[in-house]
């Protein structure tokens, strides 16, 4: 879907000679406001030759209003200007053992130290971008680090990290002066706000000057001196917040259709893709090279903002809003995706780009793997013998079964859509029609009621099962059939894919009901406002037990499994507990017919 709506794009969108996404009050703050002052800073009264930070030289610079309610922000940057420049030279000038040496023990606190040396090789190596990266890690990982000292003094975290700077409790732990500092360079739209201009991809890498990360990486060591002289006073302990853990393979593969034809193809794609500002291409390149090198973090971070910038340059084509693609001034709120997939503007009209970019919710790729089957050679005599060594009699009842749940189902599908005699007995050979007729219908998915949601995930989660047991089988009969023709496989084996062989003529049909199942149930979604609490926990236990079943038939069916017989039998008890839902007419098919009833 993705490659889909992202080509469309490419093709629509006008390319604009868009040479920066700052606003000009931004970019005189970032590219210029820091390199005014041109005097010299002396770093022996930055930091000790131990590597202590001195904070007070760093505090002196920040500048208040006359009336000493908040922070001159252009002032006190134009102050700190020189104290980053002496910072960065002083940084640029240790060794890497040095660096670690004097400033390793003040990182540790951030729960991520292993970050830093990186981060000091790629101020080391002059690459604009790998210094962008770098601060955005180093801000990502500073902004949780503070959530958790802060959680030593409160429950619950702020939401916002302008909020989190912001707060008492932090001010408790490091002293107001040493928080106003933050602000300046993180905390504030009307700063530097390094942090919101990286993340939400509005810096371009060139505009980010490097001395910005080499003060950031300093500051977060002092920080981290700080805090231990907080917590030996206080005695207490920094707990740091468990990272989240993917464990389903679903969620690991991030990238499961990424060969490497598709990553040539697309980055001739990039260079001509009006999607993709000039000034960010490099991120994108970047990414593709972090993808090929498997460093597949870096390539999520810069990929989901570029996602970010490249769909802010849609919303602002088609709301016809130019101005919105800049960075907000302080006195308003950055275009970020909450309002890019916003239902309405602030001004109340219609976000059109929804409507721009369509809403499937199924790609079709899973019926295609299926119809695939049937063409898969199968090496002379291995059928016979998977007839003659297994009973036909169970699965042949199920086809049956298989058949008998089919023809109920074509009695929903809607007139404008149905294949001829889909109302009667429909042949197996008809089915992928009628799944594709069903998926071409448009259903509204987005800005709906939790229920209606939740019921999609699930249908959602179901058809993706879907499809791995499809590409799963397709190249284990694949791999065994060719082992079978070389005589390489062992008895066990041999016998093992005779199974392989007799169990796809009950897993492919079963496939095409559950597709046909849920694409129905999609294409009538919205009907689940109908049912009450009782009906509606019902009904979604019913799916989850469909979820249930292709989740372990992806299992049984992995290369490692190869648990056809199980899979056999997994699917004759889903069966019969989808005819036993069927029978009770509680599907929404049921409910929508019901309501037109009620209409005529």
């Amino acid at each position: 879907m993705l490659n889909s709506v992202l080509c469309f794009i490419f093709q629509i969108l006008i390319e604009d000679p868009i040479t920066t996404c700052l606003s000009p009050s931004v970019y005189d703050m970032i590219c210029k406001l820091g390199f005014e002052a041109r005097e010299n800073c002396d770093i022996s009264s930055i930091v000790t030759q131990n590597g202590e930070v001195c904070w007070t030289t760093i505090t002196d610079c920040v500048v208040y209003t006359e009336s000493a309610q908040g922070l001159d922000y252009g002032g006190s940057v134009r102050l700190l200007g020189p104290v980053c420049q002496a910072v960065h030279l002083h940084l640029s000038s240790l060794t890497k053992g040095q660096f670690e040496t004097r400033y390793s023990s003040g990182f540790q606190w951030t729960g991520v130290p292993e970050l830093f040396p990186e981060m000091f090789d790629a101020l080391g190596s002059l690459q604009s971008l790998a210094i962008s990266l770098s601060l955005m890690k180093l801000t990502s990982c500073l902004e949780r680090a503070l959530g958790d000292v802060y959680l030593l003094i409160r429950k619950e975290c702020p939401f916002l990290l302008r909020d989190l700077i912001a707060s008492e409790e932090l001010s408790q732990v490091f002293g107001q002066s040493v928080m106003d500092v933050l602000k300046v360079f993180v905390g504030s739209p009307r700063g530097l706000n390094l942090r919101n201009v990286l993340w939400h991809g509005f810096a371009a890498p060139q505009e980010i000057p490097p001395k910005y990360c080499s003060v950031m990486i300093l500051l977060t060591a002092g920080l981290g001196q700080l805090l231990k002289g907080y917590l030996q006073q206080t005695k207490f302990t920094l707990a740091h917040r468990p990272f989240i853990t993917l464990t389903s393979l679903e969620d690991l593969i991030v990238f499961p259709d990424v060969t490497y034809e598709v990553l040539s193809v697309l980055e001739e794609v990039m260079k001509k893709s009006t999607f993709i500002l000039k000034i960010m291409l490099p991120y994108w390149e970047v990414a593709l090279l972090n993808f090929k090198s498997h460093r597949f973090a870096d390539c999520a971070i810069l990929l989901l903002v570029q996602l970010e910038t490249g769909l802010r340059k849609v919303f602002a084509t088609v709301n016809k809003c130019p101005k919105r693609l800049l960075t907000a001034e302080s006195t308003a709120l950055y275009t970020t995706f909450d309002e890019i997939l916003a239902k309405h503007l602030n001004d109340g009209k219609i976000n059109q780009l929804p409507l721009f970019l369509g809403e499937p919710a199924m790609v079709l790729s899973c019926e295609r793997s299926i119809g695939v089957w049937p063409l898969l050679p199968l090496p002379e005599g291995s059928e016979r013998e998977a007839q003659r060594s297994e009973g036909n009699s169970e699965i042949n009842a199920c086809h049956s079964l298989i058949t008998e749940i089919v023809a109920e189902l074509c009695h929903h599908v809607p007139e404008t859509h149905r294949v001829p005699h889909a109302s009667e007995h429909l042949p197996p050979e008809e089915w992928p029609q009628l799944l594709r007729e069903l998926c071409s219908i448009p259903v509204r998915t987005l800005f709906c009621p939790r229920a209606v949601l939740e019921v999609l995930a699930v249908l959602r989660k179901i058809g993706a099962h879907c499809r791995r047991v499809c590409g799963q089988v397709a190249a284990c009969a694949e791999l065994r059939r060719r082992q079978w023709e070389d005589r390489s496989l062992r008895s066990r084996q041999r016998r093992n894919y005779l199974r392989l062989v007799h169990s796809i003529k009950l897993l492919s049909p079963m496939l095409y009901l559950i597709l046909l199942l849920i694409a129905l149930e999609l294409v009538n979604i919205h009907v689940v406002l109908g049912k009450n609490t009782s009906e509606y926990q019902q009904y979604l236990r019913f799916l989850k037990s469909v979820l249930q079943y292709t989740e372990n038939l992806a299992a049984y069916t992995s290369q490692d499994k190869n648990k056809w017989d199980e899979a056999v039998n997994l699917t004759q008890v889903a069966l019969l507990k989808i005819w036993t839902f069927s029978e009770k007419k509680q599907m929404l098919i049921h409910l929508a017919k019901k309501s037109t009833s009620k209409v005529v």
